[in-house]
């Protein structure tokens, strides 16, 4: 069951402050340690980072005391996350006093918005850099040595790393993530990333396939397309969405759009399992859905954020769609793929929320019963439309109260939706060892619900057909059967 408490959008508390570790390069004389908070997108950021650096004579340290480089790759989505990183630049500046030539730097969103608090007022860090100039390392670090703060925090309209083959860190060598979008055009009222991240921009789809084919050849088995909206995914040659109605004729008709994007990437690797991550409700198209039906690789799990149930609040939340066009596609979801799993994002307590609004959100719960969700109490972030222009009003015990609503039903869906799978005998691709027990494979099926089974003779990345006997409201638990056809 994936709460606020412990979760949310793909924010895995698991990971969070994990140090990458690379191979070492022998004729790397620096130490370089790195720490990664918040979405996804960071510690794919940090994978590029680390590349880039090792190119710069860096190797990466576990070790912060024996660091000439510490890195802090920040989150500006909840408060949880800022209040962490702050304590943990009060840490690296105390190690400094012992080892007075270690330089600190902020990356990514927090970067952005904090750069002249951290730099002038705190005089906590020396380099802040933003989630687009990663390519300038070079030049900040040469900065930084020579005795000078360094900061670069623009944002830019084509930066999208592509050329950048980013090093996989902390892997399990089965599953991975490629990044295919960056930035946001959407300006959801609560959410900072537009002005953390940019506008949006889409990846060369030559590029993605070629770190596809990389990434099979590594042994990996999964991969996840990763972007803030990866619906709005559109390539005509480079340059933002929103500039598309200037492309030429011929841009335009050989464009590549989401739903061709997945084609693309599920022929080039037919046993490559596919996954995606974040859809938005408005600019999903049928298309997509159709090309999730057609390649058996692509899996049939499909994370769609809708916030609240209320059409007043999503107009507040600038969400630009209504109840009804949500229910719509969740319609055509279920009428092209029956067994597609669907999970939400939920705030509850947002400004001028009434109980009314609350049922609302209760009963679109009750239409979809979603296999899971992540689901939190709003808290106001500094920087967005909501915080600019509404008063958090909502006491906070109405909203813990809401926030309990709403995930005991969500965990009676959720032990609905798993019990649907009772029964059934379902390839599951083996990431690793169960957390609770040693003698049993941790892996999950094409709907991203964790199967958990004995180990036998199979081994990490190997595609298993699992009987499913019995579950829990998040994990199924089943036996083995043969290995798919699939590896």
């Amino acid at each position: 069951m994936r709460t606020n408490e412990e979760t949310e959008k793909i924010i895995d508390e698991s990971q969070q402050g994990k140090t990458l570790t690379l191979e070492k390069n022998e004729n790397n004389n620096r130490k370089l340690y790195i720490e990664s908070y918040g979405c996804q997108m960071n510690f794919s950021d940090s994978e590029i980072v680390a590349s880039i650096l090792a190119k710069e004579g860096f190797n990466t340290t576990q070790l912060l005391e024996e660091a000439d480089l510490v890195l802090v790759n920040t989150c500006s989505i909840r408060e949880k996350a800022e209040t962490t990183v702050r304590k943990r630049l009060e840490k690296f500046n105390a190690v400094k006093k012992t080892n007075p030539g270690m330089k600190v730097g902020v990356l990514g969103c927090m970067a952005e918005r904090l750069k002249s608090k951290f730099l002038e007022e705190e005089k906590i860090v020396d380099m802040v850099v933003g989630p687009d100039a990663y390519k300038d390392l070079p030049n900040l670090i040469q900065e930084i040595d020579e005795g000078r703060n360094a900061v670069n925090v623009i944002l830019s309209k084509d930066e999208t790393y592509g050329d950048v083959a980013p090093v996989r860190l902390n892997s399990n060598g089965v599953t991975a993530f490629v990044s295919i979008t960056r930035g946001c055009d959407n300006m959801c009222t609560f959410c900072v990333v537009p002005f953390t991240r940019g506008r949006e921009r889409s990846r060369d789809p030559q590029s993605i396939l070629k770190e596809v084919n990389e990434l099979w050849e590594n042994g990996f088995k999964e991969i996840t397309l990763l972007g803030q909206n990866v619906d709005s995914y559109l390539w005509y040659g480079g340059g933002l969405k929103k500039d598309f109605e200037k492309a030429s004729d011929m841009q335009k008709a050989t464009s590549v759009n989401f739903a061709k994007l997945l084609e693309l990437v599920a022929q080039t690797q037919p046993k490559m399992r596919i996954r995606f991550s974040t859809s938005n409700p408005q600019d999903m198209t049928l298309d997509v859905i159709e090309s999730m039906a057609k390649y058996d690789n692509i899996c049939n799990y499909i994370h769609l954020p809708v916030q609240s149930g209320s059409n007043r609040i999503l107009k507040a939340m600038n969400r630009l769609h209504t109840r009804e066009e949500y229910f719509e596609l969740i319609d055509n979801i279920r009428s092209i793929i029956p067994d597609c799993a669907i999970s939400q994002d939920m705030i509850t307590g947002f400004p001028t929320e009434t109980e009314e609004d609350h049922k609302d959100t209760l009963s679109l719960m009750e239409y979809v019963k979603y296999d899971f969700g992540f689901m939190f109490a709003y808290s106001e972030r500094p920087g967005t439309l909501a915080e600019r222009k509404m008063d958090d009003d909502i006491p906070e015990e109405t909203k813990k109260r809401r926030l309990r609503e709403i995930i005991d039903l969500q965990q009676q869906h959720g032990l609905f939706r798993t019990q649907q799978h009772v029964g059934k005998v379902e390839e599951v691709l083996i990431e690793g060892p169960s957390k609770k027990s040693d003698a049993h494979w941790m892996g999950r099926n094409s709907q991203n619900t964790v199967v958990v089974f004995p180990k036998e003779n199979y081994k990490v990345g190997d595609f298993v057909n699992v009987k499913i006997n019995e579950c829990t409201s998040a994990t199924l638990i089943g036996e083995a059967v043969g290995l798919s056809d699939n590896n």
